[in-house]
C-alpha cells in the first residue's frame, strides 16, 4: 500500500449528471484497491525488465532450450507492454460473493501485492470465470458484479449487476453496461470488450482446444470479440496451444479487418499469435486478383486440382531406366537400373521434393561405394563428385523446381494436367488453361500453397552445401585447438577426455551455421482461430488443414452470410473439409445492431434466404434508417461529422467522399468491421440472387448506430 504521505490519484472521473455513483461508501474500496495495483505494476515493471534483459544477455542455444527461451522473451515483451500502456486499469471489475467475503477484483492480468496477496486475478484463471459466467437465472455464488469503463486511466463509469435479491452497497443501473458500451463512439480500431463479455460468449471462450468449435452467430453476436479472447485465454491457460508449441494462426478476411483487431491482443498481454488472412499464407497473394470466370472459380475451389499436385510433383521424380558408366580418375563406376530404383526409394514419405534429392544422392554414394574401406570409400566419393556426369543425370531425373512453375504448367500444359488429374473431363482441363499461366488469382492460392509444401525450398541444396563447409572448417579449426591443447598437457589428462572428438562437438555453434529459412505462416500452429468462416471453399480449407496437424480449430461465422450460399450444416462442412471432433455453439443475441436497422437488414437477406437465423437485437437506438438520393452522399456526412464524434463508413462500388473519420469500403471488405454510421451507396449494384442479398445483408449491419441507404 502507498505510504500516508502519498496521495493516491484520482481514479474517478464520473459523470456529474450521476453523482450517486460517486458516494465516498461505493467508491472507497475501489480507490484503494485500483492504488495498490498501479504500485504492484511499477514494481512488477522493474522486476520484469531484469528478467528480460538478464536473457537477452544469454547466449541463445539451439532446439527446443531456444524455442522455449524465444517464447519466454515474447512474453515478457507483451507483459512489459501491457504493463506500460496500463496501470490501475488492469482491473475490469469486482464481484461481490454471497457468502459475505470481501470483494475479488478481476483484472486483464493476475496482479500481487507486497504481500503476495492477489489484488487482481487473471481473467483467464478459474476463479475469474462466474465474473463473466454469473446470470440472475445463475448467480454462480455471486450476489453482485461491478463493471468498469475507463478512459486515460480514469473510471468515466460504472456498471453494478444485481445477481441476488440480497445485493446490497451497490448503484444500480438500470442500463447496462453491454448497451452503453455500444452507444459509444467507435474508432478505428476495435475497442476493449473484455469488461463486458456476455456468459454465452465466456463459455465459448473456455471451452477445451480439442478439436473444431464452431461459434455460430449472426451480425453483431460478438463472434469477433470470443474470437480474440479465445485466442489469449487458450494461449494462456492450454499448455497444448502455448507458443512453444506453435502458438496461433488467426486467419481474417481482410486486411482492414485485421487492421481493426490489431490492438486487442496485445492489450490482453498475448503475443503468440500470427495474424493473417489467407492471401498472406502464400508469396503470391500479394499480386493475386479474383478469377474472372465463374465456372473456373467453382473448379478451383474443390480438392480435384489440390489432388493434382502430389501426381505433378512425382512425374518429376522418375530413376533412370538404363545403367549409367562413367570413368572417373580412380576407376570406372557403372549405376545399373537397379541401383537408381533402391536410391530413389530411400526418400522417407513426407520428405519435399527440393529437399529429398539430396537424400537420394547422398544414398546413390552410399550404395557405388558399399564394400569398399573408409579410405578407398572416402576416394572413390570424391572422384565420382568431380566426374560431375552421375550429378548431372540425377539433377535431369530429379530436377528441383519452384512452385509457380510447376502450377503455371498445370494451366498450360494440357497433357500434364490431363495426366496429374485423370477425374477432370476433357472440357474441365481446357477451362483452366491460360495464355499467361503464372498471373495468378485467389483462386489458385491453395494449389501455390500446396506446391510449396510437397517441393520445400529450391535453395535447400545450396544452404546445405554451405552449412557442411562451415561445419568441416570449424571442426577442423577445433582440431587443431585440441592438437595443441594435447601437445601441452599438463598430466591431469583432463584434455584427452575430449580427445575423442567431444570437445569439437560441443564448440561448433550451430547456429552461427547457415540456417534454412522459415516462414512464420507456413507452421505449424497450435491452433488456428477462423474468422468469416463460412466463405472458405474446400480448397482453401486444405491451406489451414496443413498448418494444424493436431486439427484443433476454433471456427467463426453465419452460415445466412456466406456470399456463395452455405445449405449443408457446419458439422457436414467442416467433416468434409477433413476436421473432427466438431461441436456448435449458437450465439443468438445482436448486441451491436440497433432493432430499427437489423429490421430492414432482415428484409434484404430473406427475400434470398427465407430461413436465415436471424439474431435477436437487444437495443433500439430510436433512429429510424433513412432512404435518399446518390446525390445526397456529401450533405450526409458532413452534417453528421458536424454533430458527431465516432466513425463513418461508406459502403459502395466506388464511392470515395474523402472525409476524415470516413471510411471508403467496396461490398466485399466490410466483414467483420463496426461503424456509427454507415451509408450504403446504391445497394442495387451489389448484384443480384443470392450474393447480392449477402452482400446488403452484411452492409447494412455494420453500423451501431445510424443507416442511410442511397440509391
Amino acid at each position: 500500500m502507498p505510504s500516508p504521505d502519498h496521495r493516491p490519484p484520482a481514479f474517478f472521473d464520473l459523470d456529474p449528471q450521476q453523482p450517486a455513483k460517486a458516494a465516498p461508501e461505493l467508491i472507497a474500496g475501489d480507490a484503494a484497491r485500483f492504488s495498490a495495483v498501479a504500485s504492484a505494476t511499477e514494481r512488477s515493471l522493474s522486476v520484469l525488465r531484469e528478467r528480460l534483459a538478464r536473457l537477452e544477455a544469454t547466449p541463445a542455444r539451439a532446439g527446443r532450450e531456444a524455442a522455449e527461451r524465444d517464447a519466454e522473451i515474447r512474453g515478457l515483451y507483451a507483459r512489459i507492454g501491457l504493463l506500460s500502456r496500463r496501470s490501475a486499469d488492469l482491473c475490469l471489475g469486482r464481484m461481490t460473493p454471497a457468502d459475505g467475503g470481501e470483494p475479488v477484483y478481476i483484472g486483464r492480468l493476475g496482479v500481487l501485492g507486497e504481500d503476495g496477496e492477489p489484488l487482481l486475478i487473471d481473467w483467464r484463471t478459474p476463479a475469474a470465470e462466474p465474473f463473466f459466467a454469473a446470470t440472475v437465472a445463475e448467480p454462480r455464488g455471486l450476489v453482485s458484479r461491478r463493471r468498469y469503463r475507463w478512459t486515460g486511466g480514469r473510471v468515466v463509469d460504472y456498471w453494478d449487476e444485481a445477481l441476488t435479491a440480497d445485493a446490497t452497497g451497490a448503484a444500480l443501473d438500470p442500463q447496462s453496461s453491454f448497451l452503453a458500451g455500444l452507444g459509444a463512439a467507435r474508432t478505428t480500431e476495435m475497442r476493449d470488450v473484455l469488461a463486458t463479455l456476455a456468459a454465452d460468449q465466456d463459455a465459448i471462450v473456455r471451452a477445451s482446444s480439442r478439436g473444431a468449435l464452431v461459434a455460430d452467430g449472426g451480425p453483431g453476436t460478438g463472434k469477433t470479440v470470443v474470437a480474440l479472447h479465445r485466442a489469449a485465454y487458450l494461449l494462456y491457460a492450454d499448455p497444448a496451444v502455448s507458443s512453444a508449441r506453435g502458438g496461433i494462426l488467426f486467419i481474417g478476411p481482410h486486411q482492414p479487418y485485421l487492421n481493426y483487431v490489431a490492438g486487442v491482443l496485445p492489450d490482453l498481454g498475448e503475443e503468440g499469435t500470427a495474424f493473417a488472412t489467407l492471401a498472406d499464407l502464400v508469396p503470391e497473394g500479394a499480386v493475386a486478383v479474383p478469377e474472372p470466370d465463374p465456372a473456373v472459380s467453382a473448379l478451383k475451389s474443390t480438392t480435384v486440382l489440390i489432388d493434382a499436385i502430389a501426381p505433378a510433383v512425382r512425374f518429376y521424380q522418375q530413376p533412370p531406366t538404363e545403367p549409367l558408366t562413367v570413368q572417373t580418375e580412380i576407376a570406372q563406376v557403372t549405376v545399373p537400373a537397379a541401383v537408381w530404383a533402391q536410391a530413389f526409394e530411400a526418400v522417407e514419405p513426407g520428405t519435399p521434393h527440393n529437399e529429398a534429392r539430396q537424400v537420394v544422392w547422398d544414398e546413390l554414394l552410399e550404395l557405388l561405394t558399399d564394400g569398399q574401406t573408409p579410405e578407398i570409400a572416402a576416394l572413390l566419393r570424391r572422384a565420382i563428385v568431380a566426374e560431375g556426369s552421375i550429378r548431372k543425370e540425377l539433377r535431369r531425373a530429379w530436377p528441383l523446381i519452384e512452385p509457380g512453375q510447376l502450377v503455371g504448367d498445370l494451366f498450360s500444359v494440357p497433357a500434364y494436367l490431363a495426366m496429374a488429374a485423370p477425374k477432370l473431363s476433357a472440357e474441365q482441363v481446357a477451362l483452366v488453361q491460360r495464355r499467361d499461366p503464372q498471373a495468378w488469382t485467389v483462386d489458385d492460392l491453395p494449389l501455390l500453397d500446396t506446391a510449396r509444401r510437397l517441393l520445400g525450398d529450391p535453395q535447400y541444396e545450396r544452404l546445405l552445401a554451405r552449412r557442411r563447409r562451415e561445419e568441416a572448417r570449424r571442426r577442423a579449426g577445433m582440431s587443431r585447438v585440441i592438437d595443441d591443447l594435447l601437445a601441452g598437457d599438463d598430466g591431469e589428462g583432463l584434455v584427452q577426455q575430449f580427445a575423442g572428438g567431444g570437445l569439437a562437438e560441443l564448440t561448433v555453434d550451430q547456429n552461427a551455421l547457415a540456417q534454412p529459412g522459415h516462414d512464420r505462416l507456413a507452421g505449424s500452429f497450435a491452433h488456428v482461430i477462423v474468422d468469416e468462416a463460412q466463405e472458405l471453399t474446400p480448397a482453401q480449407w486444405q491451406m489451414l488443414r496443413s498448418r494444424c496437424p493436431s486439427g484443433s480449430f476454433t471456427v467463426v461465422g453465419d452460415r445466412a452470410q456466406a456470399r456463395a450460399g452455405f445449405p449443408e450444416s457446419w458439422e457436414d462442412r467442416l467433416s468434409a473439409a477433413g476436421l473432427r471432433q466438431i461441436r456448435v455453439s449458437g450465439l443468438h443475441l445482436n448486441y451491436r445492431t440497433p432493432e430499427e436497422v437489423m429490421t430492414v437488414a432482415a428484409e434484404q437477406i430473406r427475400t434470398a434466404l427465407p430461413d436465415a437465423n436471424i439474431p435477436e437485437s437487444v437495443r433500439r437506438s430510436g433512429i429510424p434508417v433513412r432512404y435518399g438520393r446518390r446525390e445526397e452522399l456529401d450533405a450526409v456526412l458532413r452534417d453528421w461529422l458536424a454533430s458527431h464524434d465516432g466513425v463513418a463508413a461508406v459502403i459502395g462500388a466506388d464511392a470515395d467522399p474523402g472525409l476524415d473519420r470516413v471510411t471508403a469500403l467496396s461490398p466485399e471488405m466490410t466483414s467483420g468491421l463496426e461503424f456509427d454510421l454507415v451509408v450504403v451507396d446504391d445497394p442495387a449494384a451489389f448484384g443480384t440472387g443470392l450474393p447480392g442479398a449477402v452482400a446488403r445483408y452484411i452492409a447494412f449491419t455494420r453500423t451501431t448506430g445510424e443507416l442511410v441507404v442511397l440509391g
